[in-house]
């Protein structure tokens, strides 16, 4: 079964083309992208590495691990779309190169290369790659601490390749409270845990490398979080209390979702495996019953049902958080393609085509939704682009179908592969027809011919993300509060808390800008505000002062 070397180079050609290919064609979408590369252009301007800042006001929901990526990335290479999606493309190719060193180690060359084309086959997982949010890097630590761990502890590793192994693991797990917070030690924690305690096997705790490994956690994580304790005393309250048990035990964030959310999401992530995936753990679990020893497909599928379950328990639900899970699952699936008769997996992939057509049918429908003309027509353009995906994963399928029944395993997984990065580049392509909803950037080019460098800008009642960036300067917010509470709070002059307070405000200044939605502009001139609008869309409208 073993895939041709060439047909492997090629397909890692096309990886990294297609991650690369693309990352600076498309303007950057409200809010994620906008938000966390702000706040690393105000790093990289401001020279501060040590507070975050949004909007020019404190920020402490995230660490700053991609923020300093970010940044250094922004001094390189200037400021651009490229640049500020670098960091999350890397760490999607990183987490490749993990799954498959793991697989390969831990079982064989071949499981190793059949696990990096399930992660590649997976398209969720690929698109992800390609946008700025910080799960992508958090999911890079936590794929290093969890495959260097099960390296550490497989059968035939020497005293010295286990330790060098849980170094590195204590190094990922440091990475990821860097990149997400104390999520980077529950995660591991947790599964270590529960694996001794399902195996009932306890002996893996001494043998943890407790002191260097903790010296080295510490090394990494503490100099940032002390330093920004002491430079911002409502840093450690807002970060641990509020951004971590709030969040988990509470709706605060308003990302309210049922406790089921996170399944159809892992199931249409993993397409077109979604279908072996209860096969395969299964499997998976029973094959190693008599295994003594480490057991790594178990310490797997712990991590990734731990990963479920806690996200699924969580009162904050958004869809990105459940990418932790996939990698490790990339390796179960993988060694399941490869126990698995060819023609018997051509079966588990055919109800695959199924879904690809409900999906074009959805795209086709997608645009009857749309609440004015401009968005009609957007999505109109965009639902084309979506039709064409849906169609390529259809074909694709379809194909990888022919060749496992033919008993070509191989090319039947690369087939699957290389489709799914097609319907990578379609979508990311189409995306852009969607860019005057998603993004502020044209309305940026509209605004500034008429900023000056004393020119002030407002928000009035809203925000958009990624407005900042274009602009390359912060917004005064008018009576919007939302994710800014505590850098109002604890900078209050750099916000007008209370809407009547703005009047006054306007009429002093000379040239001033306004970005608000229509009714609060109709409201504002019914109180003799003048105002001239320069700028308008179905979001928002920008005025001028007079």
């Amino acid at each position: 079964m073993a895939i041709p070397r060439h047909i492997l180079l090629l397909l890692a050609v096309l990886v990294v083309f297609i991650a690369f290919d693309g990352l600076g064609d498309r303007k950057l979408a409200h809010p994620d992208e906008g938000r966390y590369s702000e706040i690393s252009r105000e790093m990289a301007a401001s020279g501060d590495w040590v507070t975050p800042r949004l909007n020019d006001l404190k920020y402490f929901e995230k660490p700053p691990m991609q923020y300093w990526a970010t940044a250094i990335s922004f001094k390189v290479l200037g400021e651009s779309e490229f640049s500020a999606r670098l960091w999350t493309a890397l760490c999607c190719l990183f987490c490749i190169l993990i799954v498959t060193a793991t697989g390969w180690r831990l079982f064989s060359a071949e499981i190793g290369a059949l696990a990096a084309l399930a992660l590649i086959g997976s398209p969720y997982f690929m698109i992800l790659g390609e946008i700025v949010t910080l799960d992508m890097g958090l999911t890079f630590f936590t794929t290093l601490t969890v495959c260097s761990f099960m390296l550490s502890q497989r059968a035939g590793a020497s005293r010295t390749e286990s330790r060098n192994f849980l170094l590195l693991a204590w190094a990922g797990m440091a990475g990821a409270v860097l990149s997400k917070g104390l999520i980077g030690i529950v995660f591991p924690a947790a599964v270590l845990f529960l694996y001794c305690l399902t195996q009932r096997d306890w002996r893996l705790l001494p043998r943890l490398q407790w002191g260097w490994g903790l010296a080295l956690f510490v090394a990494i994580v503490a100099p940032w979080f002390a330093a920004v304790s002491m430079q911002n005393p409502e840093f450690a309250r807002f970060f641990f209390i509020h951004e971590h048990f709030e969040r988990f035990l509470t709706t605060v964030h308003r990302r309210e979702q049922p406790w089921w959310y996170f399944i159809p999401i892992l199931f249409l992530g993993v397409l077109p495996w979604a279908f072996m995936l209860i096969a395969a753990a299964c499997r998976g679990w029973r094959s190693e019953g008599g295994l003594a020893g480490f057991r790594p497909l178990r310490f797997t599928l712990i991590w990734v049902l731990f990963v479920l379950v806690f996200f699924s328990l969580s009162g904050s639900k958004l869809p990105a958080y459940l990418l932790p899970a996939f990698p490790p699952l990339a390796l179960i699936i993988g060694k399941f393609l490869h126990e698995t008769p060819a023609p018997k997996l051509a079966w588990f992939i055919a109800p695959g085509t199924l879904a690809g057509l409900i999906g074009a049918y959805a795209a086709w429908t997608a645009p009857e939704e749309a609440t004015d003309a401009l968005m009609r027509r957007l999505y109109d353009d965009f639902s084309l682009w979506l039709i064409a995906a849906s169609v390529i994963f259809v074909a694709s399928t379809c194909f990888a179908f022919i060749l496992f029944r033919k008993k070509q395993r191989a090319f039947g997984v690369v087939a699957i592969a290389v489709g799914a990065l097609l319907v990578i580049e379609v979508v990311e392509q189409g995306y852009e027809m969607l860019s005057p909803l998603q993004s502020g950037y044209a309305t940026a080019q509209k605004m500034l011919p008429y900023i000056k460098p004393d020119t002030r800008i407002y928000a009035v009642e809203m925000y958009d993300q990624t407005l900042p960036f274009y602009l390359k300067r912060p917004i005064t917010l008018v009576h919007y509060t939302d994710e800014f509470s505590l850098g109002i709070e604890s900078e209050p002059a750099k916000a007008i808390t209370k809407i009547e307070d703005f009047d006054a405000e306007w009429m002093r200044q000379t040239g001033a800008l306004a970005i608000m939605k229509r009714d609060n502009y109709e409201k504002l001139v019914q109180r003799g505000l003048p105002m001239e609008i320069i700028h308008e869309d179905p979001r928002r409208l920008v005025a001028k002062k007079p």
